[in-house]
């Protein structure tokens, strides 16, 4: 009886050795200098192609801000606004950083304000951004009008950027839900070709945002039945006086990074990279204060020569991991899966894509091995080429 478990065992070996050898066959036939890495739930080696390579992650990085998030932050974790009001209806807004504080939240906040500070006109609305420094920068952000080069700022409103149409000098929302307002119409014509598009703001003046902010915030309390009488200035909350409302963001960290993670956001990266740092460390902000937190926890799971970030999003070509470090966080962020995108056979995934760079990683769905940690980097090439490799990890394991 023994023989014949040993025998039929040995015959299942030997048929998985052709079937694993098939696979990584094919992967070096489609890319040849590729990196690829494929572990099981069991940390066992089924794919090491090139695996040794430290390889510039891109916007696969904002699979270990998530990470480092959920250690740090929590999935349930909000981000607050807080609103104030003094003896002469000013209303005062200290912005604590919020990164989806986008139109539909605007919407949901403005009743609540009123209903908290009443319905008489405010004397002013004036914008405090002092939980971020006016001189932080994130390595990789350029002064461009493109939305992935949008800084990071303690208050602003739609990713810190303006969706509108542009025809001559007519410049209208490009959003059913966003109000246009002076200001976002005096930027797109400064700044936006005619048709359709969407500009960063603050790239000359980190004021700008917080301004577009203020305009925003007193349209949609002008929506909510209240009013603005005066103007919208910056400046900072009087020493003393307490909030009279604190807006506490309807998404919770979960739906934020998922949203990150699905439509690789690279302001929504950062602003939560922020975070970890000053929820560590205290406020204000700063990116030191992050990389310190981010390396001390690196360094708990021992991978603070593996994993090394400059900032939170993957638009600096300075940050470098290995696949092993990767792979390791992937195994430890697995709880967490369901935030990535999906593919019709059920596995999980994150891309990242620069000029010369094409990366791939999460969770490969397979038949024999349940769900295997992936890493996949190029040397630049077409990018379904990522996802020639998955399938080939899909349907050899």
């Amino acid at each position: 009886m023994w023989s014949r478990l040993f025998a039929a065992a040995f015959a299942l070996l030997l048929l998985s050795v052709p079937a694993f050898a098939g696979v990584k066959d094919k992967i070096a036939a489609l890319a040849p200098s590729g990196l690829v890495l494929v572990l099981d739930e069991e940390g066992k080696e089924l794919v090491a192609q090139n695996a040794d390579k430290p390889f510039v992650p891109a916007s696969v990085a904002k699979l270990v801000t998530a990470w480092l998030a959920m250690e740090v932050l929590g999935g349930d974790y909000r981000f607050k606004t807080r609103f104030y009001l003094d003896d002469d209806r000013a209303l005062y807004v200290r912005g604590g950083g919020d990164p989806f504080l986008v139109s539909e939240e605007l919407a949901l906040l403005a009743p609540k304000l009123l209903a908290a500070t009443g319905t008489e006109p405010f004397s002013g609305i004036v914008l405090d951004s002092s939980y971020y420094p006016a001189d932080l920068r994130i390595p990789g952000i350029e002064a461009t009008d493109e939305a992935y080069d949008a800084l990071n700022s303690a208050l602003a409103v739609n990713f810190n950027t303006i969706n509108a149409v542009r025809k001559g000098k007519s410049v209208r929302s490009a959003e059913e839900q966003t109000p246009i307002t002076p200001l976002a119409i005096s930027q797109f014509r400064a700044r936006a070709r005619s048709g359709r598009s969407r500009i960063s703001l603050a790239q000359e003046d980190p004021s700008v945002s917080a301004k577009y902010a203020g305009e925003l915030l007193a349209a949609f309390i002008e929506k909510a039945g209240g009013s603005v009488a005066g103007e919208i200035s910056i400046g900072s909350v009087p020493a003393g006086l307490e909030p009279a409302y604190v807006h506490r963001q309807s998404r919770d960290l979960s739906e934020i990074l998922r949203q990150m993670l699905i439509g690789s956001n690279n302001y929504i990266a950062n602003q939560v990279f922020l975070e970890i740092g000053a929820k560590r460390l205290g406020g204000p902000v700063s990116l030191e204060k992050s990389l310190k937190v981010a390396r001390e926890i690196l360094a708990k799971y021992d991978l603070e020569d593996a994993i090394h970030l400059e900032e939170g999003s993957g638009i600096s070509r300075e940050n470098r991991y290995t696949a092993r470090g990767l792979a390791t966080i992937l195994d430890r962020f697995a709880p967490h899966a369901e935030l990535l995108r999906s593919t019709r056979k059920g596995s999980r995934y994150k891309t990242g894509t620069f000029s010369g760079v094409r990366t791939l990683a999460g969770y490969a769905r397979t038949s024999n091995h349940g769900d295997v940690r992936f890493v996949i980097s190029l040397n630049g090439g077409p990018g379904k080429l990522r996802f020639r490799l998955l399938e080939a990890i899909e349907r050899g394991f």
